[in-house]
């Protein structure tokens, strides 16, 4: 596991000059999963709303809820955070593990007990390397570690793209931390978001953009893309190697088959 690989590293560097201190251990479970969600001063109040009940729909909903018990590890560890401006992003509900449909349901009664956290500049890059950075100490251990990105603009105000560090600086932070996938939700409306998220917020191991017609259409396209995220489907070209070697099984039974 990545974070088990890490600390035995540090561990054996610090062995040498330090006393033996017991550390505690992390929560296994399948995946680790953190929900950025856009609510600069673009999402007005319906639409915050509407955002925020398609996230408490989606882990009430029985699709989303046997995804998670019928995934690999049978559990996820999932955290929701609230993002705007270069500085401001919170996380309203840390990390839960959700194993059945009484803890997906407590997870989406957590969000909606939250209040809206900001409402300015929209700093998507920003938002990513926040989000790479919870991952390290969180209490869980698990394969895949995934960011699910939910906006309705692109990047106008992340220190890094305006220091010159590129329009996927956060994107690369977020992945040079170890998160293993950054997959996006774009709130279609603004010209050219489809392309930016595509270029500037998908990214890793299987990275996929589930667009939004508009907020109303946010709590299909959420829920939709929450159960692949948690199933964790495949690269295509995993896909087509797993068809290959299919291909491969099947031919080599007919050999051997009696003629």
């Amino acid at each position: 596991m990545k974070k088990l690989s890490k600390a035995l590293a540090v561990a054996a560097v610090a062995g040498a000059s330090a006393a033996y201190m017991p550390v505690a251990s992390a929560v296994p479970t399948g995946l680790e999963l953190v929900l950025l969600v856009d609510v600069s001063g673009s999402v007005d109040a319906t639409e915050y709303d509407l955002q925020k009940t398609g996230y408490i729909d989606a882990f009430k909903s029985a699709a989303v809820q046997d995804a998670i018990v019928n995934s690999v590890g049978g559990s996820i560890a999932v955290s929701y955070v609230e993002w705007s401006g270069n500085a401001q992003q919170s996380v309203l509900v840390n990390f839960m593990l959700i194993d059945s449909a009484a803890s997906s349901i407590a997870f989406a009664d957590a969000i909606a007990a939250t209040s809206r956290a900001f409402s300015g500049q929209t700093a998507i890059q920003s938002a990513m390397a926040f989000g790479g950075g919870l991952f390290a100490s969180n209490g869980f251990e698990a394969g895949r570690q995934v960011i699910d990105v939910s906006g309705d603009g692109a990047d106008n105000d992340s220190a890094c793209v305006f220091n010159g560090d590129g329009a996927d600086c956060g994107k690369a932070a977020a992945l040079a931390a170890g998160v293993d996938t950054i997959n996006g939700l774009p709130i279609l409306g603004e010209t050219g978001l489809l392309a930016y998220y595509d270029a500037n917020v998908k990214g890793g191991t299987g990275g996929f953009v589930t667009p939004a017609a508009n907020f109303a259409d946010f709590s299909r396209a959420i829920e939709s893309k929450l159960i692949k995220e948690i199933v964790g489907v495949p690269e295509p070209i995993s896909l087509a190697l797993f068809g290959v070697s299919l291909a491969g099984l099947g031919l080599a039974r007919r050999r051997r088959m009696p003629v």
